[in-house]
């Protein structure tokens, strides 16, 4: 049987964790340091004990590897080198080809979170919507589900996860952070674990240290257990679940957002978050919760101003969007340019001067 006559494997498909998006620049580069020629056996045990892993990480990061084109498997050989490599793509600096299973992946991803895919569906419907094969569906579908985005249903047909899926409820969901998160840093109950702090802080410095290999999942995983920690620090369990249930709706078009945003709106956002974490610290309470509110506002500018560009950009789309409010005014009160609010940061900002 040749490679392109085997039936396509079931296990399961390489997600996007951060140990593999590591992994996958690691073995490009110990293909160049090794000299391996195109035909070349890539080996997973030797690679395995060369990082210090376990196989099961490895054997995800080849199969990546061969979905995006640099390695080919044959039953018999198992991977081999596809093709020439040069060292920009051994340093995860040049672009890597593009996949069939990554253009699905970033087409549900965009159709989900703008509400065009109903919360079931089935692989057989999907097919002839994209024009794939099933094995290509099947693996989106479950790297969906590796991210927790997606479940597969008893019996039939897979199960999207809840999404904001329009830019009215993206403008709500705004408003409503605003309101209890920045009403946590309120409570009386308010304690801080210090522990916690330092590690906030560092996750965050990673991020700004490496912003060029910044993967989806290290990101949104740092942004949205800075926005649970400090709802946790409040110690209610209303507010603790507003805040977890707000996180979980915006996973579908956070992932998707990830992969067409600048580097500069990651920057930008971490060191938000920094300024909030060293007024916590201070214990200045009212001046976070001004500047939380800011950051709020300006990461609700910034995602629609992008849902605009992105969608004029779309050819694809088959459902025409609603003509919405401009974004001041469908933010209402909590615009970042509202008088109230720049008048409370403003004195907020003097009282601190002051002390």
């Amino acid at each position: 049987m040749t490679t392109s006559e085997r039936p396509r494997r079931t296990r399961r498909p390489a997600g996007q964790s951060a140990l593999q998006t590591e992994l996958v620049r690691q073995i490009l580069a110990a293909i160049v340091a090794d000299g391996i020629a195109v035909g070349g056996a890539v080996r997973e045990l030797p690679l395995a004990r060369r990082f210090g892993v376990s196989r099961t990480p490895v054997r995800a990061a080849l199969r990546r590897l061969e979905e995006l084109g640099w390695l080919a498997f044959d039953a018999g050989r198992g991977f081999a080198l596809a093709r020439t490599l040069e060292g920009d793509a051994a340093a995860g600096e040049a672009p890597l080809p593009q996949s069939s299973v990554d253009e699905l992946h970033r087409a549900i991803l965009a159709d989900r979170s703008r509400g065009l895919l109903p919360n079931e569906v089935s692989e057989a419907s999907l097919m002839p919507r994209y024009g794939v094969s099933r094995g290509v569906v099947r693996r989106v579908l479950m790297r969906l589900s590796d991210d927790g985005l997606a479940r597969r249903q008893r019996g039939h047909g897979w199960r999207f996860t809840e999404a904001l899926d329009s830019r009215d409820a993206v403008t709500e969901s705004y408003r409503f952070r605003i309101v209890v998160e920045c009403a946590a840093l309120a409570e009386p109950t308010y304690a801080v674990d210090p522990a916690a702090l330092a590690r906030l802080r560092e996750e965050h410095m990673v991020i700004l240290r490496d912003v060029g290999r910044l993967d989806p999942d290290r990101w949104l995983a740092t942004n949205n257990a800075f926005h649970e920690t400090v709802a946790l620090w409040s110690h209610n369990r209303f507010i603790i679940e507003a805040v977890r249930r707000q996180n979980a709706l915006r996973r579908f078009g956070e992932h998707y957002a990830f992969q067409r945003l600048s580097p500069t709106r990651f920057i930008q956002s971490s060191r938000e978050h920094l300024e909030i974490q060293d007024a916590i610290e201070k214990n200045d309470r009212a001046w976070a919760a001004s500047l939380l509110e800011r950051h709020l506002a300006l990461a609700a500018r910034s995602y629609l101003d992008w849902d605009t560009r992105d969608t004029a950009e779309r050819k694809r789309q088959t459902v025409p969007l609603p003509d919405l409010p401009e974004l001041p005014q469908a933010l209402g009160s909590i615009g970042v340019d509202s008088p109230q609010r720049a008048s409370m940061i403003s004195a907020a900002s003097r009282q601190r001067s002051s002390r």
